[in-house]
């Protein structure tokens, strides 16, 4: 027996051997199987991508350690001594083993740098974000379905541009992993998910452009009472989007490149503004303060500059802040019925109780409307039917107990009817030197018109 081969003989080398072979050969199908299609499940690319490639690098790393642990074994028994052995390539028996050596450890290689792709490739998918850490990301991942934004990957938003984006989405994913693994995860996850820097330049505007003039809006807003009727209150705005003019200042002026806005935050969710500076495109600077805010409140506060996320921070997965901004919502689309009386009254009722699981809240939900109407008799079955589907995914899309999710808890900072939003800054209080404020007139963002229906 050759030296070579009785360091080979050691249990661990062995055991590698055959976990490095197994798991390579397994890899090999596994990938074929998913491009042919045969996958379709989150966990898979996780096995594929993850684990095995984990296995097959453990297998080799077991190989030469096991060999060390045989030679150390040997050194013990001088007989057993031998020199290290001498590759002459003009034996026959030698050149096939160093080129089977050398063929083997470039597939090695190559299965390697293409685990670690797919991997990478793989935990950057909305998939592995949403359902592989199904429980912590349900709220964002439900509502991601259902945004304008539902067409583009979390990557693309949460992970910044160049190797230091990327390093620093990793290290929060390695945090973030902890926390699942240790059941430390925070509920609900804090609002306003960390965003690469400079996410209007780097992110937004890759799509968007906020300095371009493009007129005027018209928004229809239908509330309903909680009469019997449900009767309706129609509002229409005009709203004053795209980029500002000579005459006329637009809501996207807070975006247009020219200018620069600073502020200061004192709280996480950067509610609380107490100071404002601003930028024009000729390069004046004028700053504005909040009544009775001192320079240590200034300091000690979380200085930013604005972007699109300042007021769209709910953009890309928007949960409803109230029960009753949805349930309109769902009547005006008329998937919960306005004949049947009391339909908006009941169905906020019922999806602001509070259930222990969204399936028992999808359960009383179905058991709660249906026996409200059953009381009355004579009512459209169909009708409760349809309107008991769209309570059940109102809820669904809104409400996570699990996480603690529920109505308003993650306030919308675009507009100002649920949360503070734009009288953070607009609420001519933030006065600057020369006495002039940053205005709450209304008709800066938009004018209320009269319906024509």
């Amino acid at each position: 027996m050759t030296r070579r081969e009785a360091l080979a003989r050691h249990p661990l080398a062995i055991i590698g051997a055959l976990l490095a072979t197994v798991s390579a050969v397994g890899f090999i199908a596994l990938v074929v199987a998913g491009l042919a299609g045969l996958f379709d499940n989150p966990y898979a690319g996780l096995v594929i991508f993850v684990a095995i490639p984990a296995l097959f690098v453990l297998g080799l790393l077991l190989i030469p350690f096991g060999m060390w642990l045989q030679q150390r074994k040997l050194r013990r028994d001088p007989t057993a001594s031998v020199e290290w052995p001498v590759l002459d390539f003009r034996i026959a028996q030698v050149r096939r083993t160093a080129l089977v050596i050398a063929a083997l450890t470039a597939v090695n290689a190559v299965i390697v740098l293409v685990a670690g792709y797919g991997g990478l490739h793989w935990m950057e998918s909305p998939k592995f974000c949403g359902e592989v850490c199904h429980m912590p990301m349900q709220p964002q991942y439900s509502s991601w379905q259902n945004a304008p934004h539902a067409s583009v990957a979390c990557a693309t938003c949460h992970i910044g541009e160049g190797p230091s984006g990327f390093v620093h989405a990793k290290l929060s994913g390695v945090r973030q992993l902890v926390h699942v693994a240790t059941n430390s995860i925070p509920r609900p996850i804090p609002p306003g998910a960390k965003m690469p820097p400079g996410a209007q330049a780097r992110t937004c505007i890759g799509c968007h452009q906020p300095d371009r003039a493009i007129g005027d809006r018209i928004r229809v807003i239908r509330e309903y009472a909680d009469d019997e009727a449900n009767s309706e209150t129609t509002t229409v705005l005009q709203m004053h989007v795209g980029a500002s003019t000579s005459s006329q200042r637009a809501i996207h002026w807070h975006a247009n490149p020219a200018i620069r806005v600073e502020y200061v935050a004192t709280d996480a969710e950067r509610q609380t503004i107490p100071y404002v500076k601003v930028t024009d495109a000729s390069g004046q600077v004028k700053e504005y303060v909040a009544a009775d805010t001192t320079e240590q409140v200034i300091n000690a506060g979380q200085r930013r500059t604005m972007d699109c996320v300042d007021c769209h921070n709910t953009v890309g997965h928007p949960i409803s802040p109230s029960a009753e901004q949805a349930v309109d919502r769902a009547v005006a689309a008329a998937r919960v019925s306005r004949e049947l009386p009391f339909a908006r009254r009941e169905g906020i009722r019922l999806l602001k109780e509070e259930y222990p699981s969204q399936d028992a809240a999808l359960t009383a939900i179905d058991k709660g409307f249906r026996s409200f109407y059953a009381s009355r008799g004579g009512k459209d079955q169909q009708a409760v039917t349809r309107s008991v589907t769209a309570l059940q995914d109102v809820y669904r899309r809104n409400v996570f107990p699990t996480m603690k999710v529920t109505w308003g808890t993650y306030p919308d900072h675009k507009g100002h009817i649920t949360s503070t939003g734009c009288f953070r800054c607009h609420d001519d209080s933030h006065t600057a030197k020369d006495g002039s404020t940053i205005s709450a007139e209304c008709e800066l963002c938009h004018k209320q018109v009269d319906a024509a229906f």
